[in-house]
């Protein structure tokens, strides 16, 4: 292990050199911070001490304060835990210090790190280092004085934005906007520091504390007006996050009362936030998926991973295109495989257009462009398949389809070769029945569209070797993904967790709730869209296919509905043909289409499930919880068979994979906030009132009676019945 350290050097030339040693950022652990206090108390009582500079070993200043003192303040409440960096460090230890203090910054200075930075008299810095406040991002605001100096440096606008939307700068930049005094190659950065520090200890240049600078502000009214905008606009795109307001208040109270009372307020907000269960949330989803690389009897057994050069994927329709699109943005050779030539145009040319557009959005140079597309081949046979690491199989949810093309790649690929598919729904046993390598066999479930969402669902069977999982964990790394290992059964972890969600949400329609007001509740509570906007996205014949593979699977716990036939049979798809519950025209948003309300009385008829014939009265909050609560149960079933490593999983799956809102944890963890026993006392008692659909699952009644968050860690007979 590397050591934990600050360590003070004084050079012949009377400058004192503070290091931070904390590898591999240099996080600001509670250590990291005492120690800077020692140093500098140090170096200020040292006669041969003429200026300080403050910089970071390995070639990184900082990458901020170390997350897991927020993780303890969780678990403890104990807001103690929080050390006063703000004030007693920050402020009266460095810039109250009475020898100047330049940073030397180098690779990135993200969070606290930054705000130690902003501390010091001036800042220099190498070429492309990062500068960012991200701290919104874990349900908090910055906490060391970042508000209130990163405002006086860069301008009021450029600040929030740097701010509330978490985004980072690169020096180059920066030098620009201010936040930096010089611009320097890395091997002169400590020598350019050091005579920066002298120049400023001998009046040569000026001596500044940035939390008394006003140059950069501008007058009460225009910084009055540039808050207001900002407010209007987090209230529109994080109306359930409250640290975007209260960040918005903070820095308003050191443009009105001074950047000192700033700092107060900023210390008392930031701890307040620390303890909200937005920071909680948002915190457990950090180290959710940090969790999601410890995989046991895979990464804990002394395997390396084996280098995949080439991959062949065979289907070039929306999933296997996107995922060809995937593997080449991250120089993986790819050999696209169709069944006849107008369908391999047809799949190369959506690369291409995923290619483009990520030109168009300037994430990609055209130069790179270029180089991108050359690495992918597209081929109607098998020969090109005799030298690929890897095999995806992304071709419709058909089992003898994927049977009979699982028996050839097993005869056409090399021994070591991976044979992955991409299936959403279908067991792999069933898969891979007829080869004779199921050790190689693995499920690979992109989520759509494969090249933009960012998890990776690996699906093993009890014959998988580790190997095999440990190799498409570490490609999945490589191409940006979230690997997640699940175990196999109907619709893996995901899939399987959230099928009650578009039923629950059926039920209700037949019980008479508008359909519009359910996707608005929905949309209210953090969801991207709601259900039947999600149904009218996929298209109804995913609706239709998907059902029947979980009322084969699940019959005792499906809601069958005869609403999406109806809507079929009246001529709608959904937004494949601009017509589903919304009407969908090129330019504008969706809208409610009155005309499909007839439909929907059909399916109420014939389902006869309103008590007494009646629309069923319902707060907005029971529609969500009746909609998410049969979702946290099936949850609970996928927990007890042991579908998942740990909870966690479950709850970063969620969020990457159905855009569960971040700032509730994930499902499981929302369900915990919610109480156990709650969900358990609402689905016994729809149970009674609508049926078999609700009935509580014996993992959440045995949690909920018995008072155990659903979240803990399984028991060792659970343990026995896991699928991984």
């Amino acid at each position: 292990m590397a050591e934990v350290s600050v360590t003070l050097e004084v050079g012949y030339d009377g400058v004192a050199i503070i290091t931070i040693s904390n590898p591999p950022v240099n996080a600001l652990a509670i250590p990291i911070i005492r120690g800077l206090k020692e140093k500098f108390d140090e170096a200020v009582r040292r006669n041969d001490v003429q200026a300080i500079v403050l910089t970071g070993k390995g070639r990184r200043f900082s990458g901020g304060f170390d997350i897991n003192v927020f993780e303890k303040v969780h678990r403890t409440g104990d807001i103690s835990l929080m050390p006063d960096v703000s004030v007693d460090l920050v402020v009266n230890t460095m810039e109250d210090c009475k020898k100047p203090l330049v940073a030397a910054v180098e690779g990135l200075a993200l969070g606290g790190g930054l705000e130690l930075a902003l501390g010091c008299h001036a800042r220099i810095a190498a070429p492309r280092t990062q500068f960012g406040l991200p701290e919104l991002t874990l349900g908090v605001i910055p906490g060391f004085g970042g508000t209130q100096r990163l405002p006086r440096l860069v301008g009021l606008s450029k600040a929030i934005d740097m701010i509330l939307l978490s985004k980072s700068i690169l020096s180059e930049e920066g030098k620009k906007l201010g936040l930096i005094d010089a611009l320097v190659p890395s091997e002169e950065l400590l020598k350019v520091s050091r005579l920066w520090a002298l120049d400023i200890a001998n009046g040569r240049k000026p001596w500044i504390r940035s939390l008394h600078r006003t140059d950069k502000i501008g007058s009460l009214a225009e910084a009055r007006h540039i808050l207001k905008i900002a407010r209007e606009q987090a209230r529109k795109t994080a109306p359930n996050m409250p640290q975007h307001q209260a960040c918005i208040d903070v820095i308003e109270e050191g443009i009105v009362h001074g950047g000192y009372s700033g700092v107060l307020k900023e210390a008392k907000v930031f701890k307040e936030l620390v303890l909200a269960d937005t920071s909680k949330a948002l915190v457990h989803v950090f180290f959710a998926q940090r969790a999601t690389s410890k995989v046991p009897n895979v990464t804990d057994i002394g395997l390396r991973p084996r280098h995949v050069k080439k991959v062949a994927v065979i289907g070039g329709g929306l999933m296997g295109s996107g995922i060809a699109t995937a593997l080449i943005l991250s120089n993986i050779y790819v050999v696209l495989k169709e069944v006849n030539s107008e369908y391999l145009r047809k799949g190369i040319r959506t690369i291409e257009a995923n290619v483009r557009g990520l030109v168009t959005k300037g994430k990609l140079t055209q130069d790179k462009a270029g180089k991108t597309l050359s690495m992918v081949k597209g081929a109607l046979d098998y020969s090109d398949f005799k030298d690929v690491d890897m095999v995806i199989e992304a071709v419709i949810e058909s089992v003898p389809l994927k049977q009979k093309i699982f028996s050839e790649i097993e005869k056409a690929c090399p021994a070591h070769c991976i044979l992955a598919t991409n299936t959403s729904t279908i067991d792999l046993n069933l898969v891979g029945e007829k080869t004779r390598s199921q050790d190689r066999i693995v499920g690979a479930h992109f989520f759509s569209p494969a090249h933009v969402m960012p998890l990776l669902e690996i699906v093993r069977t009890k014959k998988t070797s580790a190997q095999v999982i440990l190799d498409l964990m570490t490609v999945g790394k490589i191409i940006k993904k979230v690997p997640v290992v699940v175990g196999n059964c109907t619709g893996f972890a995901v899939n399987r967790t959230f099928f009650p969600y578009s039923q629950g949400a059926h039920i209700l329609v037949n019980l008479g709730v508008d359909v519009f007001r359910i996707d608005r509740a929905i949309s209210s509570f953090g969801l991207p869209m709601g259900p039947f906007q999600l149904q009218d996205l996929a298209g109804y014949g995913v609706a239709l296919a998907v059902g029947k593979e979980f009322s084969d699977a699940f019959p005792d716990r499906t809601f069958k509905t005869p609403l999406v036939e109806l809507l079929v049979k009246s001529g709608r798809n959904g937004k494949n043909n601009g017509k589903g519950y919304y009407i969908y025209e090129k330019g504008s948003k969706p809208k409610p289409d009155p005309s499909v309300l007839p439909i929907i009385e059909e399916s109420q008829r014939l389902t006869n499930i309103m008590p007494g014939g009646k629309p069923i009265s319902i707060t907005d909050q029971e529609i969500v919880e009746m909609i998410l609560f049969p979702v946290v149960n099936e949850a609970c079933r996928v927990l007890d068979e042991g579908v998942v490593v740990r909870a966690s999983d479950l709850d970063i799956a969620s969020v990457l994979g159905m855009s569960f809102p971040s700032y509730r944890g994930g499902i499981v963890f929302w369900a915990d906030a919610v109480g156990p026993n709650h969900v358990y006392s609402s689905l016994k008692k729809w149970s009674e009132l609508y049926g078999n659909f609700f009935r509580p699952s014996r993992f959440l009644e045995e949690r909920a009676t018995r008072g155990i968050p659903l979240g803990a860690p399984a028991s060792s007979s659970q343990a026995s019945r896991s699928r991984l």
